[in-house]
């Protein structure tokens, strides 16, 4: 889509929201339009999380809102690692679709990849419809200047522009470098602290606040109030600082009367890495096994999802895309293919499952198929690309003191967060998740003949040229 068409679309929404605003009466009712706050951890594994089992780190905010509204036990992120993830939140599409099917790193050399302009994304959408927007956080859609936040529908951004152990780690405000060397320990702190006064300064106006905490993806670093603090190690301190930030943001909304008006949303872009917890699961971040895929869901919104539910319906992260334009009454673009489900009826109580098959990829292939209980691998989960224990391996980005500002008590190999156990991994292997959710007994001899129906159902669905990663 070239950048006329995408701006003529987005002021037709904008025509259509004002005229049903008109329509629909005084200008009271339009403020009443529900705000929409998305949170997104960075490598928070399933089991990281006490109301997710986790029993070492206490983490009672995000308790009490899994308490208060709704708890989804198989949610999905596409990918097993970081940036097409994001996009596919931002967007509601696979990253098949979008393109970015890798991550942007300067110190890699790579440069030139990123959101690209033919993408509606989440915050260009709400700003069309009236909405003020803002992502705070980690972004990681791109770092050169036509892939920055605030050309992609936000206009505030506090952040960096990509993973934290990524050379230059430079901390942006809008589209300025505002701090180098970072220091990491303040992240958490600030980007909460900047989320409460974008939330002050907009309590009359319908808002968008994307928030994707740098937490808990390497290097760990926590404020001096939760540094120590837990007495189970760094990643509980960071842990317990997330908790706390969560909380923070809900204590606002209740401050300030909001709370019943807005829908809240806390995931996690993919699975752990070391120092995380799979829940039991096999795997971690990087690979396509259940524990780098399956990461925590919640949901909060006073007085339209009741509380204390928990559902086992699997549903993906292009769901948040579809369910906030819901939430908000704004029609979802009609010129492309949006792969995410409203979820608002699951979360609202609804007993229909929202997907029939759910996929996930290594770089643009498809590469596991999901379909009811049934998981099919269509190749190895590769794992080639982790440091293994016992290895004395250090972490090339890691902190230095120099360039990297964090603590040097840093997760390592011998802290695997998933499991490393069941049938060897090969092509081609099925699993029963419903009795089976670790991935331990592969059940291909036995069924071939589902194998074949979920590799039609992957054949189908890969595209046959997919988007050249960046083309814009």
């Amino acid at each position: 889509m070239s950048i006329s068409r995408k701006v003529s679309l987005l002021a037709f929404i904008t025509l259509l929201l004002n005229s049903s605003a008109h329509q629909a009466g005084t200008q009271a009712e339009a403020a009443a339009k529900p705000n929409v706050i998305v949170i997104l951890a960075d490598d928070l594994g399933l089991g990281d999380l006490r109301c997710f089992g986790n029993k070492i780190v206490e983490t009672p905010r995000l308790d009490r809102m899994a308490r208060e509204g709704i708890r989804l036990t198989q949610f999905y992120s596409p990918v097993p690692y970081c940036a097409p993830s994001r996009a596919s939140l931002l967007t509601g599409r696979y990253p098949f679709r979008t393109g970015l099917v890798g991550n942007p790193a300067p110190d890699a050399g790579i440069n030139d990849i990123g959101i690209a302009d033919s993408e509606l994304t989440l915050g260009e959408v709400f700003q069309a419809a009236g909405y003020r927007t803002t992502c705070i956080g980690k972004w990681h859609l791109g770092h050169k200047p036509e892939f920055y936040p605030t050309r992609h529908g936000f206009h505030e951004y506090l952040g960096i522009l990509y993973s934290n152990d990524m050379r230059p780690v430079e901390l942006f405000e809008n589209e300025k470098v505002i701090e180098y060397p970072v220091v990491q320990a303040t992240l958490t702190k600030r980007y909460t602290e900047r989320a409460l006064d974008f939330i002050e300064r907009n309590r009359a106006n319908p808002f968008l606040l994307y928030l994707p905490h740098a937490m808990p993806h390497k290097p760990l670093a926590a404020s001096e109030k939760f540094y120590r603090s837990t007495g189970t190690g760094l990643y509980s301190d960071v842990l317990a600082e997330l908790d706390w930030s969560v909380g923070r943001i809900l204590d606002k909304l209740q401050e300030l009367n909001l709370e019943k008006n807005t829908l809240v949303i806390f995931t996690s872009d993919n699975g752990p890495w070391f120092g995380g917890s799979t829940a039991g699961l096999r795997g971690m971040k990087l690979t396509n096994w259940e524990g780098g895929l399956r990461v925590p869901f919640l949901a909060r919104w006073p007085g339209r999802i009741r509380a204390g539910q928990i559902s086992d319906a699997p549903a993906i992260m292009m769901d948040i895309f579809a369910t906030c334009l819901s939430a908000a009454g704004i029609a979802t673009p009609s010129d492309r293919m949006i792969d995410g489900k409203n979820l608002l009826p699951l979360l609202q109580g609804g007993s229909e499952r929202p997907h029939e098959v759910l996929f996930s990829l290594s770089r643009e292939r498809i590469v596991t198929v999901r379909s009811g209980r049934w998981k099919l691998h269509l190749r190895p989960p590769d794992e080639s690309g982790l440091p293994q224990p016992g290895t004395n391996w250090v972490d090339p980005r890691g902190p230095d003191g120099v360039t990297i500002l964090a603590p040097y008590e840093q997760s390592q190999p011998d802290q695997y967060p998933g499991l490393k156990t069941g049938d060897h991994s090969k092509s081609e292997m099925l699993f029963d998740l419903e009795s089976d959710p670790a991935e331990q007994h592969n059940l291909t001899a036995r069924r071939p003949e589902l194998v074949q129906k979920l590799k039609l159902l992957a054949a189908e669905a890969q595209p046959r040229n997919a988007p050249t990663p960046g083309a814009r």
